[in-house]
């Protein structure tokens, strides 16, 4: 069953004593640089540094008492597995989390930090999803999806409810970064139901399209491609998000990576806000297409802020 709006409503009710009502922030210089009227939408600033807390916590807090007795497990390269770490954590349950052996260190000391447990594997999504799977078997305990997942979906989807009761009048673009899809499908669901006129974008990577090739086939593309600096942002478009998206979406477009880390680097030296490279992608398409949102109001989501400082990419 397709996410819905009332499970968005539900969502925000149910995690919002968990998790940060994150701030709509504004730059003039990259308005003036844009020619747009942007407000960037600061999950960066969220808990675990990143929107998938509230799926996570979403999930999490889904689960009836017998269920998460069991704990939970799941894959994730990173800001996935802080998030259902530090969920878990406040339900006082067990978390498994399987990792590829080439997670930033920063993100695996973030997931020990909030008590999970990690298990390594090959850094092939192959290698991810098989390593979950024998776990939950052994276990039983039940395993959330890092984007294919109806609860977690919905909570994401709360971003884009706090947006619009953040904004007096409704944005003429909102745009997220797209890699497994859940923060765009849940997004799309929350906007689209207040703002119908409001356009939908996803952005991804070149090095990364598979969102982009199932959107424009229109039929679900499994390939699997990791050519990019946004760590965040390898995965393939999850069943539940691509119907969603199918419907709710005007468009994913592709931005290069050069113009990703252009776009980071304005918005820690312009912005002033740290954030890590996947988070980059929403301003990159701004910047790689003036024309195409120049006198709009626009509004970027920032995913997250998790990077390594020892070996930033510039």
């Amino acid at each position: 069953m397709s996410v819905t709006f009332e499970q968005i409503q539900a969502a925000a009710q149910r995690i919002a004593p968990h998790i940060h009502r994150t701030p709509l922030l504004q730059s003039t210089l990259l308005n003036q640089l844009t020619g747009a009227e942007l407000y960037f939408k600061a999950e960066h600033l969220q808990k675990t540094g990143a929107f998938k807390a509230r799926g996570a916590h979403n999930a999490v807090f889904s689960l009836t008492d017998e269920e998460a007795a069991r704990g939970v497990v799941t894959h994730s390269s990173g800001n996935h597995a802080a998030a259902l770490a530090l969920a878990a954590q406040r339900r006082g349950i067990r978390a498994d989390i399987v990792m590829p052996s080439n997670a930033s260190v920063a993100k695996m000391d973030a997931v020990r930090g909030y008590g999970g447990h990690i298990h390594r594997c090959e850094p092939t999504l192959l290698s991810r999803e098989s390593t979950a799977a024998a776990l939950q078997r052994e276990s039983e305990r039940v395993f959330i999806h890092p984007f294919d997942n109806d609860a977690v979906i919905a909570g994401q989807g709360t971003v884009g409810l706090e947006i619009t009761e953040q904004l007096a009048a409704p944005a003429d673009v909102v745009i997220t970064p797209v890699g497994g899809g859940g923060l765009l499908a849940g997004c799309a669901t929350a906007i689209k139901a207040q703002w119908p006129q409001c356009q939908m974008i996803g952005a991804e990577p070149f090095g990364s399209d598979n969102a982009t090739r199932s959107f424009h086939s229109g039929e679900r593309v499994t390939s699997y491609q990791s050519e990019t600096v946004c760590d965040g942002l390898r995965a393939v478009i999850g069943q539940r998000n691509f119907e969603l998206i199918k419907t709710q979406v005007d468009d994913i477009q592709l931005v290069g990576d050069d113009t990703i880390l252009h776009a980071m680097r304005l918005v820690w030296s312009r912005l002033k806000q740290v954030i890590e490279p996947s988070a980059a992608v929403a301003l990159a398409l701004v910047l790689a297409n003036p024309t195409a949102f120049r006198g709009k109001k626009v509004v970027v989501v920032l995913t997250g802020g998790n990077l390594d400082l020892d070996r930033l990419l510039w």
